[in-house]
């Protein structure tokens, strides 16, 4: 049997740009699928070093438009701890509240981005119409929270700028009690969608591990440094053009590959069954309501009468902190180091580069024309995703290395 090859490059409709190289058989079925991103480095965990810690939050969440909220937050919260801080309760609702409603924004995002695969013609204006209620509801809360929706300037190191207002917090659980027969009828709207689209019932199915660390925020305990190690894409690919090309390394956790993200947090916290590309999107569209009613629990939760930020020392304590952020695309991970003031090492793993190494295999098993769907059901952000890359001594061929920082 022949092997041939089907390359989609870029593949489309998610933020920055990768390229998905297929071998397929005589019948045009994956039979090795290698995913990798093609989006050129910015260097933003260079550009933060040796500089201030409060630095590192504002360059960092511009890491991603699309996902700027968990950026920050996984900044702050690896600062905080590379700094000792223990930020108080208010700052850490007012975090929470934050990322649970960015979730539900950035899932609705991802629902238009899906629409041509799922929505026939004659629904298409009112999913549209359901995407944008939906955000223009969350990014309220966003906005009033954290300053921003994009470059949130009020989340910072030690807690959160100001607490909210009791109107400010009056407004929000207005805006999000009235959005609850919205977002319902969104979620069964999405959902009926994607059960008809009818995809093969083993599209997408992986069996790698899971990477989750929470339900709605975070927990940097679930991290655990001593199982995590990073592999160069030459080693990974086996195909010498897709190593030199790829922008990524590869995060392995007890040198396996993992799957972050929605369908995973689902399974490990809530109980959902069923994996592959349908699963994916079933349990994306049901986390909205998870995160819908966190929002509400945490700013119950809420004094606004208390301290949201505490002050600290910015000379650092020179050990290693990690802050450990469930976006929604699944698990970020920052890390900083910082002595006498300075930032002195910082990394971002991010979501979507824990899932580069599980996507690719993800397509195999079917048509390389289904392929699409099985990427897109992990919502990839590869500008989130590129990480480090260097020159050679001519500085004409770039490759891949292992960057002292």
């Amino acid at each position: 049997m022949n092997e041939n090859v089907k390359v989609i490059s870029p593949t489309s409709r998610q933020e920055g740009h990768a390229e998905l190289l297929m071998k397929v058989d005589d019948e045009g079925i994956v039979t090795k699928g290698m995913y990798f991103s093609i989006t050129p480095v910015r260097g933003l965990e260079k550009m933060v070093l040796d500089k201030s810690p409060e630095t590192a939050p504002v360059l960092c969440q511009r890491i991603c438009g699309v996902c700027p909220i968990p950026h920050t937050l996984a900044s702050v919260e690896a600062m905080d701890a590379a700094l000792g801080i223990d930020i108080p309760q208010a700052g850490e609702l007012l975090r929470k509240i934050t990322l649970s409603a960015h979730n539900i924004n950035s899932h609705a995002i991802h629902h238009f981005l899906i629409a041509p695969d799922v929505v026939p013609e004659d629904l298409f204006a009112t999913a549209v119409k359901s995407v944008g209620e939906v955000r223009k509801a969350t990014q309220f809360v966003v906005d009033t929270i954290a300053g921003e929706g994009i470059h949130p300037s009020d989340i910072r190191i030690g807690g959160m700028a100001r607490n909210i207002s009791p109107l400010a917090k009056e407004k929000i659980t207005e805006k999000m009690v009235g959005l609850k027969d919205t977002l319902e009828n969104h979620v069964e709207l999405i959902k009926d969608l994607v059960y008809k689209a009818d995809f093969p019932e083993d599209l997408g199915v992986v069996n790698q591990p899971l990477f989750v660390s929470d339900p709605n925020y975070g927990n940097p305990d679930a991290f655990d440094m001593n199982k995590f190690s990073e592999v160069l894409p030459e080693a990974w690919y086996g195909d010498e053009e897709v190593g030199k090309r790829a922008c990524t390394v590869i995060p392995l956790l007890d040198g396996k590959n993992v799957e972050t993200g929605p369908r995973a947090r689902m399974e490990k916290f809530a109980g959902f069954k069923g994996k592959g590309t349908t699963a994916q999107h079933i349990a994306r569209a049901e986390e909205m309501l998870v995160s819908y009613n966190d929002v509400l629990e945490k700013l119950d939760q809420l004094d606004t009468e208390a301290p949201a930020r505490k002050e600290y020392d910015p000379l650092g304590t020179g050990e290693l902190g990690i802050g450990v952020v469930e976006a929604p695309r699944g698990t970020n991970v920052h890390m900083a180091t910082v002595k006498d003031g300075r930032t002195q090492f910082y990394s971002a793993i991010v979501p979507t580069t824990w899932n580069i190494p599980t996507m690719g295999p993800a397509t195999e098993g079917f048509s390389h024309e289904l392929a699409p769907h099985v990427i897109r059901a992990y919502d990839p952000c590869l500008s989130c995703a590129t990480h480090v890359m260097v020159v050679d001594e001519e500085k004409q061929v770039l490759k891949n290395e292992n960057m002292k920082i």
